[in-house]
């Protein structure tokens, strides 16, 4: 971690006077947009601001509050939904909602698993999902255990559709042509027979895919009442 400057004393250096955390988060998600979270640094995001690193200091507590900011605002863009009363139907939706913020900073979601948020912002996700869970009769710990299990779903299934490429397939119809023809020719017996659906990736259809099968082991696990818990 970089060490925290001294303070300074005197005016500010043209520019900095206008720093604000809002404007120093935009600019971490610049270079994450670019460079991925291991391009994250002080001086990074200083020079996507134009500013001295030392002002950073000012706003946020090193590389560490700069990527805790980062993932506060990417759980606090998340529009929750309503809630219909039915668990299967509120836990999909919170998960297409996080869905939908994620992808906009796509290199940035997998901070929602590595960072400990205490705010308010970081914590509402949480709170929806277990209020979801305990509602259907889940008691605490539980709760819990489920909630991880299915962010670890989300997550890499997000993760997956931003990084495969066309390891996992593609929904290029060249690609998917060249693609299986490879598979079949691996000589992989299981593997050429797959070949065709192995060489197609459609986001939308594996994420649905994903979140059934978790979602679905979540329901079958609905306590008979609230008692048995």
């Amino acid at each position: 971690m970089e060490p925290e400057p001294k303070a300074r004393r005197g005016r500010p250096p043209k520019g900095e006077s206008t720093l604000s955390k809002g404007l120093i988060v935009d600019a971490t998600f610049t270079v994450i947009d670019a460079d991925g979270i291991t391009g994250v640094s002080m001086r990074a995001v200083a020079r996507v601001l134009g500013v001295d690193p030392k002002s950073l200091y000012n706003h946020v507590d090193g590389k560490d509050g700069l990527l805790d900011a980062v993932a506060e605002a990417l759980l606090g863009g998340l529009e929750l939904p309503e809630r219909t009363g039915d668990p299967g139907v509120d836990l999909r939706a919170i998960a297409r909602a996080f869905r939908r913020s994620a992808l906009a900073h796509p290199e940035a979601a997998s901070l929602v698993l590595t960072r400990q948020l205490a705010s308010f912002e970081g914590l509402a996700p949480v709170e929806a999902v277990l209020t979801v869970l305990r509602d259907a009769g889940f008691g605490d710990e539980e709760a819990v255990h489920l909630l991880r299990a299915v962010l670890a779903a989300l997550i890499g299934t997000l993760l997956r559709e931003v990084d495969a490429g066309p390891t996992y397939g593609t929904g290029d119809a060249v690609g998917i042509e060249q693609r299986t023809a490879a598979l079949a020719e691996s000589g992989l017996p299981a593997v050429a027979a797959a070949a065709p659906h192995l060489a197609t990736f459609d986001a939308d259809l594996e994420f649905e895919y994903a979140m059934d099968l978790a979602l679905g082991a979540v329901l079958g696990r609905v306590p008979a009442s609230p008692s048995a818990w």
